[in-house]
């Protein structure tokens, strides 16, 4: 069983790490363009800045969510939100970190069992806060990849692990290709030096690797090629072409080398899958 508090402060931990990049930056760096074409640091901020706040609205007020997002079409909801949150870096610091922290304290109070009606899907509120966590980490990268910075992985990775194994069948689905039956199994090498795994231990289908390269991969910021991964199988061989842990179209991933590359909403999806946490 999940515990949402130790969650909640995860996603905290996370989003506060993310915040002490960002908040000295000068105006010229918030301009500064991402890996995502067309989006630039100030844009990033705004996606999550939007996207909690959809997200609150889709706890609190879900009949307001379901009218706001039937005005737009589905390709463009990141693009668009986006657009709408970003403002000056001051505005923008302060409306993230009042939205982020209005979101936590409604998922909190969530009961336990509800299904919070999403982009097209439902999701429960554990998984709602492991998707936020997931989509400000993935975009924590981007800005981290713009300002030529390094950050060291975390614990909190497992989540987003966790998230990438369980969104399995809709990467395949979300490429228009079957689902497999054939269990994977998932060994990752965590940044204490222990091993995460997921998936029947005797799978003929195996993926493993570091952490930090399965949760880069599942959120399409680094390629394949440039991952330090191994497939063994021909399901997994194929998983990790289409590994996708947002929702929303195919992302597209980014090109081998490590070069810019478009996903959906300037690399951002649709937001989380609900695929359990």
């Amino acid at each position: 069983m999940v515990d949402p508090t130790a969650l909640l402060t995860d996603l905290a931990e996370e989003s506060a790490a993310l915040d002490r990049v960002v908040a000295d930056l000068p105006a010229t760096a918030w301009e500064r363009e991402t890996p995502s074409p067309g989006w630039t640091v100030a844009h990033q901020i705004a996606h999550l800045a939007w996207t909690d706040h959809a997200a609150l609205l889709a706890v609190t007020e879900p009949e307001e969510f379901a009218a706001r997002l039937a005005r737009v079409r589905p390709e463009r909801l990141a693009d668009e939100g986006a657009e709408e949150f970003r403002t000056a870096p001051a505005a923008l610091l302060e409306g993230w970190r009042a939205g982020r922290t209005a979101l936590a304290e409604a998922l909190a109070r969530v009961p336990g069992g509800t299904r919070i009606a999403w982009i097209g899907t439902r999701m429960a509120p554990a998984s709602m806060v492991t998707a936020r966590l997931m989509e400000t980490w993935a975009h924590g990268q981007d800005v981290h990849d713009a300002l030529s910075l390094t950050r060291p992985p975390t614990a909190r990775l497992r989540h987003i692990a966790h998230l990438g194994f369980r969104t399995l069948g809709h990467g395949f689905a979300t490429y228009g290709r079957p689902v497999p039956t054939a269990p994977v199994r998932v060994e990752l090498a965590a940044p204490d030096g222990d091993t995460w795994a997921h998936g029947p231990a005797d799978a003929a289908n195996r993926v493993t690797g570091p952490a930090l390269d399965f949760c880069l991969l599942v959120t399409q910021r680094r390629h394949r090629a440039d991952l330090a991964l191994t497939a063994t199988g021909p399901v997994a061989a194929e998983w990790l072409d289409v590994a996708q842990a947002f929702a929303g179209p195919p992302g597209g991933g980014r090109p081998a080398g490590g070069g810019a590359g478009r996903l959906p909403g300037g690399g951002a999806g649709q937001g989380p899958v609900g695929a359990g946490a």
